[in-house]
């Protein structure tokens, strides 16, 4: 019998997140050495992140709805072994062909937050769950700012290798621990779902980010782009008409018509947005040297320290969100991340001549951003029955991330639009990026306001429902769950 300490089901849900985490944000800082070590372009360097995206886009629905169907604990342990087989391949890649399917790898492994707050909501006391879901989220959001704090030191004094073998390391005794530890989750009553759904879900995100990410590149009114946005506007059509049509959707289309849900996705697209944007161009911007007329010509390991702040705060806004919860409730603290965040883009848009300015409008923005990431979830997990948070909380994930590709994307071109005649971005290239997330960011928090109180929803949907000891539920096939 495994040991069905909250305690225990937590720190190896942390391990398995925070690896992910890290990983999504290792990389971005570094890309120059990594085109330099692996002697490619800028533009093909970048399906770094890409290619990660785009990966994590397709399987993070995917596979928390193959966690509600088969078993979460046995979908967690598939894919951490996944993501810890694609941090291999990446260390020793040889060429960036190598390293590119490496980092699609890494991407499938996405899902392992949907499960994980799945996996929570299973396992924890009601009363516990929010303060379960809180901490995971802290977990996941340092994991992004411990990356871009981290890959200057790792690089400097071990090699970019390094930036892979240690999640690596994690990823691997976070899958031991979770087949050792965890106990077997519950599965649906229904273990089926929609295939060609999925194809078509795979098909529109597809085209959907290869159009927003190359859009600088390419033009955004070239003919590839347009038609990829074309391709994505169609098979998004046909997908939703699938799933509505569909006996065993892989998304419940009339789930996500809930309220609750749908309002909490559209901040966590906008969210996105000025996340992954900042935590892209801010390292930048302070890289960038002094004779530009701005910028610091900080180095990459002095980038990440000036952006600590910004770490500290979301790791204990994120610790803080769950238990206040019973006090402030989490679409009141979706609003005030949301606040945040637009004071800190508003911030970095009127002053960012001295170094502290950047570091305390970065500690605003970890602070708004872990809060959110909490409260998103606990909104999301407790709106949705039992047997559909993993793909409830997979798409919550994957909308973020397609704001944070669209958001990256915008901000790219307005950056590098009319660069200075030394080639670098110009001052007011970086004013009007922050200005518009700043926007972004009043607009995720007009959104907040149409989220009904989760005060309202959590009774409904999380009341309890009795259910057998683990070694005996069985779905309907007599299959014992994962």
């Amino acid at each position: 019998m495994r040991p069905t300490s909250p305690r225990a089901t937590f720190l190896v849900l942390a391990a398995g997140s925070g690896a992910f985490a890290m990983l999504q944000s290792l990389v971005t800082p570094v890309l120059p050495t990594i085109q330099a070590e692996l002697h490619t372009s800028q533009s093909t360097v970048t399906w770094v992140i890409t290619a990660n995206l785009l990966s994590a886009a397709i399987f993070t629905p995917i596979l928390g709805r193959v966690g509600d169907a088969f078993g979460k604990r046995r979908a967690l342990v598939a894919v951490l072994v996944t993501l810890a087989a694609g941090c291999l391949l990446a260390a020793l890649a040889p060429n960036i062909g190598v390293l590119l399917a490496a980092r699609a790898v890494q991407g499938a492994a996405g899902a392992v937050f949907p499960l994980s707050y799945g996996i929570i909501r299973d396992r924890f006391p009601a009363e516990r769950v929010a303060v379960g879901v809180g901490g995971v989220s802290a977990v996941i959001a340092a994991g992004g700012g411990t990356g871009i704090v981290l890959a200057g030191p790792i690089v400097e004094a071990l090699g970019y290798a390094w930036l892979f073998w240690i999640p690596m390391l994690i990823a691997g005794l976070a899958a031991l621990a979770a087949y050792l530890l965890l106990p077997s989750s519950p599965t649906s009553r229904t273990a089926r779902f929609s295939w060609p759904a999925a194809v078509l879900l795979s098909a529109w995100l597809v085209a959907l980010l290869l159009a927003v990410s190359n859009g600088p590149e390419w033009g955004w009114t070239s003919p590839a782009v347009l038609g990829l946005l074309i391709a994505a506007a169609a098979t998004l059509a046909a997908w939703i008409v699938a799933e509505l049509r569909s006996a065993h959707p892989l998304i419940d289309m009339r789930m996500m018509r809930l309220t609750a849900v749908w309002t909490t996705n559209l901040v966590a697209l906008l969210f996105g947005a000025g996340q992954f944007a900042l935590f892209a161009f801010l390292p930048q911007f302070v890289q960038t040297p002094a004779g530009a007329g701005y910028g610091f010509g900080s180095t990459v390991t002095e980038a990440g320290l000036l952006l600590l702040p910004m770490l500290a705060a979301m790791f204990v806004a994120g610790l803080v969100s769950g238990p206040i919860e019973r006090v402030v409730d989490s679409r009141l603290q979706l609003a005030a991340g949301s606040a945040l965040s637009l004071a800190a883009f508003a911030a970095l848009a009127l002053t960012h001549s001295a170094q502290w300015q950047i570091a305390a409008a970065a500690a605003l923005f970890g602070a708004g951003l872990g809060l959110a990431l909490s409260s998103m979830t606990n909104l999301i997990v407790t709106s949705v029955p039992a047997h559909q948070t993993g793909a409830a909380g997979g798409m919550n994930a994957n909308i973020r991330t397609i704001g944070g590709a669209v958001g990256t994307a915008i901000v790219g071109s307005i950056v590098t639009a009319a660069p200075h005649s030394t080639g670098l971005p110009r001052e007011a290239g970086y004013t009007s990026a922050f200005l518009l997330l700043a926007a972004v960011s009043a607009a995720a928090v007009a959104a907040t306001l149409l989220i009904p109180s989760s005060r309202r929803t959590a009774p409904t949907h999380r009341a309890p429902t009795p259910t057998p000891a683990p070694a005996t539920v069985r779905d309907g096939s007599g299959r014992r769950p994962g």
